[in-house]
């Protein structure tokens, strides 16, 4: 997850919630020491100019988890902040094919889990989420998969 806020730019960003066919969904952690800690987040990042929503969705967890994903599920779309024009893009990606990731030198010391819905969503519950499009994402993936 890039901060292109440094480089002046509005972007929208998408997140992405990768369940695979046992339930499990891809977790990335890494410490952010100025937040005070070790945090949770699910793969997603900022656009890059050119991108849909969804081509970010998919770079960004091939990126970041190392998986494609053969369905995908647009979960909405929220506004970021009030100050801000930019939007985050929430997904449900299935039919998942993983491979090595591909961390940018920002990303360096992500590491990818793979956690029962139910253990995500707990570690939401708990504040252990970064940035709110994570758990936002589970509550509302957790949603489409009940019906």
């Amino acid at each position: 997850m890039t901060d292109s806020s440094r480089r002046g730019a509005v972007r929208d960003a998408s997140v992405i919630v990768a369940r695979d066919a046992g339930g499990t969904v891809a977790v990335l952690t890494s410490a952010f020491p100025q937040h005070g800690g070790d945090y949770v987040f699910l793969p997603g990042g900022r656009r890059e100019d050119g991108e849909t929503p969804e081509e970010c969705a998919r770079r960004e967890l091939r990126e970041e988890a190392g998986v494609t994903a053969r369905t995908w599920q647009s979960l909405g779309s929220y506004a970021i902040t009030l100050d801000c024009t930019a939007r985050i893009h929430l997904f449900l990606a299935e039919g998942l094919t993983c491979g090595p990731q591909r961390l940018t030198p920002s990303e360096e010391g992500f590491e990818l889990m793979w956690w029962p819905m139910p253990d995500a969503i707990r570690a939401a519950t708990e504040g252990r989420f970064l940035l709110q499009g994570g758990p936002l994402a589970l509550l509302l993936a957790q949603q489409v998969i009940a019906v």
